[in-house]
């Protein structure tokens, strides 16, 4: 495990930082990472064993400049043919790539970009993640908003003309539960038209309850699909086991919900072979449920409190680029969202040819959307954040850019009869 992946621990208490280096260097204090903690739904699932096969056998070095040609010139991409767009062999042909992107886009989802924001209700985590800023062992401010917070947070929010909400918290069912969730989603449910949640993966019946509160899709960041690299990166909590992350899309399907989200975390391992689990996690779930509705994002890994060198150099802007392109060439159907984790300029870019999702007024800090709304400093009883943003514009100032460019800013895509 590289060492700029773990967070300082000076301020541990010295019980706490022995605990610590014994889950850091000690395998066999750690449970293991492929086997179900009790209580954890168990499914029966081909999907899985599908992504898996292709990610294993994946050798983007074998693909050439002709497979690349090949694909482009197809009329529907096959899997081999997005194999050869996620290559090296695929990068001098970047342009050829967003030409084709861009066309999909606009055949599929017309001239909009929807704009929607995130809001974090609560930072507890019982996982030990070493690249997040949320992890237990990180000494961070802590907090856990109130209802009559979360309230005045979300009106605060929807005021601006926001439609859509997706609702975060930490990995802490004790600090988090499902009820405290499913309440802070009804009370969203009085705000906005969509409702979506990137929480802990849960069984099917507890997606069936937040569905019922309101929630209309779930994200779930699968952050490796590499799980030799999985279990060096998340050492302890329920977060540990590979397999139950993998099929909580599915579980939320099951459960009722009407959309999910997939991503990788980029930069945890080979990115690459990251964004080829990733759609084809899309891919074959789609054909599994084709009602459902699907999307996908590529973030890359960003600073964090205590530690502000985890930040990857090995996923540049370009290789990001050729992601997104590939994913619309081989999901023409798939919905693309690019965070604020990437500058400005790089999604006002992106939205004009693959994207057709990003977030406006991000703060990824606690209780602090009346202040940054304001454009007021951080108050004190604001929780601290999860990582660092790149892009801090207001929804109006994304707005404004957005129609700059040429293209529709919408708040809201679905209408409920």
């Amino acid at each position: 495990m590289e060492n700029h992946f773990l967070i300082d621990s000076d301020e541990l208490s010295e019980a706490g930082l022995e605990r610590k280096h014994r889950i850091e260097n000690d395998p066999s204090f750690r449970t293991d990472h492929m086997a179900y903690l009790p209580g954890m739904d168990v499914i029966e699932s081909d999907v899985c064993k599908n992504v898996m096969e292709h990610f294993e056998s994946y050798d983007y070095s074998k693909y050439t400049a002709k497979d690349v040609r090949r694909a482009l010139d197809s009329e529907r991409c096959s899997i081999e043919d997005f194999k050869a767009l996620l290559s090296p062999a695929a990068e001098p042909f970047l342009e050829q790539m967003a030409e084709k992107a861009q066309r999909e886009t606009s055949k599929h989802f017309g001239n909009t970009v929807y704009l929607f924001t995130p809001i974090y209700i609560a930072n507890y985590c019982e996982n030990y993640c070493v690249y997040c800023g949320f992890n237990c062992y990180n000494r961070i401010k802590r907090m856990k908003l109130s209802y009559e917070q979360i309230e005045h947070e979300m009106k605060v929010i929807a005021d601006s003309g926001m439609e859509e909400i997706l609702i975060l918290t930490g990995e802490s069912p004790a600090n988090s539960d499902i009820e405290y969730i499913g309440e802070a989603c009804k009370i969203a449910r009085k705000y906005f038209r969509m409702v979506g949640i990137e929480i802990y993966p849960v069984n099917v019946k507890d997606y069936k309850y937040l569905h019922e509160c309101g929630v209309d899709y779930v994200t779930v960041f699968q952050e490796t699909y590499d799980t030799v690299r999985y279990e060096q990166l998340h050492l302890m909590g329920n977060k540990r086991v590979w397999p139950y992350r993998f099929d909580a899309q599915e579980r939320a399907l099951m459960g009722g919900m009407r959309g999910v989200a997939f991503s990788a975390l980029l930069g945890l391992s080979d990115f690459r072979k990251d964004a080829l689990a990733s759609a084809l996690h899309v891919y074959f779930l789609q054909r599994k449920y084709p009602y459902a509705e699907m999307s996908l994002s590529c973030p890359r890994l960003r600073p964090i409190i205590n530690n502000e060198t985890i930040n990857p150099l090995d996923v540049g802007e370009r290789q990001l680029c050729q992601i997104l392109c590939a994913y619309r060439i081989f999901l023409p159907f798939c919905g693309i969202t690019v965070s604020s984790r990437e500058t400005a300029e790089f999604r006002n870019g992106i939205v004009k040819i693959a994207a057709t999702k990003v977030s406006a007024g991000v703060s990824t800090g606690i209780g602090d959307h009346e202040q940054k709304y304001s454009g007021k400093e951080k108050g004190e009883e604001a929780g601290d954040e999860q990582f660092e943003i790149s892009d801090g514009r207001s929804l109006n100032r994304m707005y404004e850019d957005i129609e700059s460019e040429g293209l529709q800013p919408v708040y809201n895509d679905y209408v409920y009869l």
